[in-house]
């Protein structure tokens, strides 16, 4: 699983940069280093618009008999480990430069020098980070870490830079990480004139957290006018797994995080102020109801996520009038889908049964148990499930439902794995092709 600091470490670290990159990690960036073999590769590639800007040191041409390379030697820091490292960046401009026939540029920089068993046994979809200090420290002006795609660190980073469904990699400002100016602003606006005007209570009371199905129903809307679509029929979508992926990402994610801070923002803001008292006092007096309300604010936000997956793909369903019922109870079992009803899944017709996770993790072993009933789908948004976990599904007679751009990405695990298939397979052949009586004619 690599090493890595906790997040308080690393947020220590971000602050001291000037600039942050990210890279979500193919297999190609780690695979050698869970080989037995010394391969020529031993390290990670810099995506070309990176490498071009001026984030890593500037490479030349060292070697005047083959000036078709370029490099740069240069120290790191890896806090993981505490070491620092003589890394170097490599870029070969063109590939068999002595057949003129034959050569063509190359747009690949390589960065080796690095600690290995950060590398060994990622999961997929693993984050790269590294910073460049403002100030040269520890011995070096970069820092670099990896960090394990399953790791509560991961999942903070992918929250504090807004790394979207579709991040590969990028250059970010550590200063602007903050709220945007203008809806902090204006939250404490409103709260300091409830302060003046005696109308706290009222105001706190009035902030809430919209339920599941109203928070999914705006971030469809949002989606829709912004595809400029009037409803999110799979068969009118060109990709719906990615659709749904971006939807309950990124789009209603922005939204919860909006009303999230108001509602929080508000309960704190009770604590602190409760009797006109010092709030300095009343902070330390009520810690622990604190402590209670920003636990409660992470166990919501994960609760959330898998609420509104359901209501997404159900909205497939519906606009794609396909047969389904949600939440049936049969056996003692309640998958989130079947299709097209119990009923049929009683019978022992051509039923499917279609689960939901978010994260997959360990928890897709219970699905083995509905084998008897019908076919077996699992939809996921997930791209950190390792190759073992999707043979070992295989052999369960499960199939995986991946959105389109995660089946083909370098840094899933999903490409070639015949129970791999997308949500656009998934309609086109599984429901449109083999089992047309789902679809309800118009």
């Amino acid at each position: 699983m690599g090493f890595h600091p906790e997040w308080n470490d690393i947020s220590a670290l971000v602050n001291q940069s000037e600039s942050i990159f990210i890279k979500k990690l193919s297999r190609n960036d780690t695979s050698w280093a869970d080989s037995s073999k010394n391969g020529h590769q031993n390290g990670f590639f810099i995506p070309r618009p990176v490498a071009e800007s001026d984030f890593f040191p500037k490479l030349s041409n060292s070697n005047p008999e083959k000036p078709h390379i370029y490099d740069v030697e240069y120290p790191t820091f890896w806090p993981a480990s505490g070491e620092i490292r003589i890394s170097t960046i490599k870029y070969f401009s063109m590939r068999n430069p002595a057949d003129k026939e034959k050569a063509r540029p190359r747009y690949e920089w390589q960065h080796t020098g690095i600690p290995k068993e950060q590398f060994q046994q990622l999961s997929p979809a693993s984050l790269l980070i590294i910073g460049k200090l403002k100030q040269a420290s520890f011995g070096s002006n970069y820092w670099i870490i990896v960090v394990d795609s399953v790791s509560e660190e991961a999942e903070i980073i992918e929250t504090a830079f807004e790394l979207g469904a579709d991040f590969h990699y990028g250059l970010f400002d550590p200063t602007a990480l903050a709220k945007p100016a203008s809806e902090t602003d204006q939250l404490i606006a409103e709260l300091s004139q409830a302060m003046k005007d005696g109308t706290l209570e009222q105001f706190i009371k009035k902030q809430t957290l919209p339920s599941a199905e109203t928070l999914a129903g705006t971030a469809q809307e949002k989606w829709l006018v912004e595809n400029d679509l009037s409803d999110m029929n799979p068969y009118c979508v060109s990709a719906p797994g990615d659709a749904v992926m971006r939807i309950s990402r990124d789009i209603e994610y922005s939204i919860y995080k909006q009303a999230e801070l108001r509602f929080r923002a508000a309960q704190v803001a009770r604590l602190l102020l409760h009797g006109g008292g010092d709030p300095i006092g009343n902070l330390v007096r009520a810690f622990s109801e604190l402590d209670s309300i920003f636990l409660s604010a992470a166990q919501t936000r994960k609760s959330r996520a898998g609420l509104s997956f359901e209501h997404h793909v159900g909205r497939l369903f519906k606009d794609g009038r396909i047969r389904h019922e949600a939440q049936a109870v049969f056996g003692g079992r309640r998958p989130d889908f079947v299709l097209p009803d119990v009923k049929e899944l009683n019978i022992a017709g051509d039923a499917v049964i279609v689960s939901l996770k978010t994260t997959l993790r360990e928890r897709w072993k219970q699905l083995a148990l509905e084998k008897p009933f019908g076919a077996i789908f699992l939809a996921t948004v997930d791209d950190r499930v390792s190759g073992e976990a999707i043979t070992e599904m295989g052999k369960n007679s499960i199939t995986l439902i991946v959105p389109e751009s995660l089946k083909k990405a370098k840094e899933s695990a999903y490409a070639g794995y015949d129970n791999v298939i997308t949500f656009r397979q998934f309609f086109d052949d599984e429901v449109k092709s083999k089992r047309p009586s789902m679809i309800i004619p118009l």
